[in-house]
């Protein structure tokens, strides 16, 4: 069958199509990464204090945790519905929907992260004076790292996923060709935003994969590098430990200074 056959037999695979629309993809996929990209980073930036508050003040963690979690539970044709007299027809609408389901992966994933720092690092960052600000963006952070990727992986993939769920408001990027198509059974057209749909969320994990083994080479086995977790753990215990040495040889020397000057008390 020909390439033009293809279109008029309504196929599922069909080159042609993907000839003559790929401008039609290209916006659909490039809309579809604005608003995932932007969800997520906005989505974050609500999270991160989330999530220090819940840690800091114990009394606030349940009531966190819970409006999280109940935002998720909201079905998302249910939220866009809420929001649509706040936004309109319009992006914006999609956007705050997807930033509000995010937090309930992201604070867990942070708390968890921030959980996990051996409470020695902590204690050995403390004995060399670091304040609770500096605590946080040099040990603490970087330990936790880990936990925090492995959280925006998972909110980035869901959140490939509902974008496409935007199309009722006509803003879903590939959704939108996903949703004409069902209406008028274009094969070709299902299948095609489809598995650039599946595609983007495989891409967008394996780039934040990526980053994550960047940012964390001690969790990679084997690779004969010095990782910087536990040489930052290292570090600050051997400076804390240097500390003490360097302040018990003081006091010593004050104690043999004192003794060499005053015989009498040396031998009292």
């Amino acid at each position: 069958m020909s390439a033009q056959g293809c279109l008029a037999a309504n196929d599922w695979i069909c080159g042609e199509y993907l000839r003559s629309r790929s401008q039609e993809l290209t916006d659909a996929t490039v809309q579809h990464i604005w608003i995932t990209a932007v969800s997520v980073a906005i989505g974050l930036l609500v999270a991160f204090p989330l999530a220090l508050l819940a840690r800091s003040r114990p009394a606030f963690a349940g009531p966190v945790l819970g409006l999280t979690t109940l935002l998720y539970t909201i079905p998302s044709l249910a939220m866009f519905s809420l929001l649509l007299p706040f936004f309109g027809l319009s992006a914006g609408l999609v956007i705050t929907g997807l930033v509000l389901y995010s937090p309930t992966i992201l604070v867990r994933n942070i708390m968890a992260g921030l959980e996990s720092v051996p409470e020695e690092a902590r204690e050995a960052a403390r004995g060399l004076g670091y304040g609770p600000g500096r605590l946080l963006w040099e040990v603490e952070l970087p330990l936790a790292l880990p936990a925090l990727m492995a959280g925006l992986r998972i909110a980035t993939v869901s959140t490939v996923a509902l974008t496409t769920v935007g199309s009722i408001v006509g803003k879903g990027g590939l959704g939108n060709l996903i949703t004409d198509a069902l209406t008028s059974f274009f094969k070709a057209q299902v299948l095609a935003a489809s598995v650039l749909c599946v595609l983007l969320a495989v891409v967008a994990d394996l780039l934040l994969l990526g980053v994550q083994r960047l940012l964390t080479p001690w969790t990679r086995a084997g690779t004969g590098r010095a990782s910087r977790g536990p040489r930052l753990l290292r570090r600050t215990k051997t400076e804390s430990t240097s500390t003490s040495t360097s302040t018990s040889t003081s006091t010593s020397t004050d104690s043999d200074r004192t003794a060499a000057d005053d015989p009498a008390k040396a031998v009292g």
